[in-house]
C-alpha cells in the first residue's frame, strides 16, 4: 500500500515537472495532471484565457487590484442602441490595452443579439505580438 502511494506521487511529480504551465485555463475545469484546476501549457490558449478572465472579471472584484477587470455590468439595463454598443467596445479596448500588452486588437464587433433584444454579441479579433510569427485568433462573448 505504501509503495503504491509512493509510486503515484513519483509519477505525478514527473508528469507535472515535464510540462510548462502558464496559467489557469478558461473555462475552469478539473485538472487531469494533479493540479486543482486545468492549466494551459501553450501560449496561444494562455493569452485567450487571460483575455476571457480579464473581460469577465468585474472591476473591484480582484483583491489588491481593484482596477483590474471591466465595468460591463453597468450596461446591463441600458438600451440596446449604438451608444451602449460603442460603450461596450470602448470599455473592452481600454482594459485590454492596459492589462494585456502582448495582445493587439484588430477589430471589436459589438452587435445586438438575434436571440434576445436585451443582449449583445461581442467578437474580439486580435493578434498575439509577442511571438516570432503573428498569431491571429478571436473570442466571442454574449453580454
Amino acid at each position: 500500500m505504501v509503495l503504491f502511494f509512493y509510486l503515484i506521487i513519483f509519477i505525478n511529480k514527473r508528469t507535472m515537472a515535464s510540462k510548462r504551465h502558464i496559467n489557469i485555463n478558461f473555462p475552469f475545469n478539473n485538472s487531469l495532471d494533479g493540479f486543482f484546476l486545468d492549466m494551459n501549457s501553450d501560449e496561444r490558449n494562455a493569452i485567450k484565457a487571460d483575455l476571457m478572465h480579464l473581460i469577465l472579471t468585474r472591476k473591484g472584484q480582484r483583491l489588491y487590484n481593484p482596477e483590474f477587470g471591466t465595468d460591463l455590468l453597468k450596461f446591463i439595463f441600458e438600451p440596446n442602441d449604438s451608444l451602449t454598443l460603442n460603450g461596450i467596445r470602448e470599455e473592452i479596448t481600454t482594459v485590454v490595452n492596459k492589462y494585456l500588452p502582448k495582445l493587439n486588437i484588430t477589430e471589436i464587433i459589438v452587435e445586438p443579439s438575434t436571440e434576445s433584444e436585451y443582449a449583445a454579441i461581442v467578437r474580439i479579433d486580435y493578434v498575439i505580438t509577442d511571438t516570432v510569427f503573428e498569431v491571429s485568433d478571436f473570442v466571442m462573448i454574449s453580454v
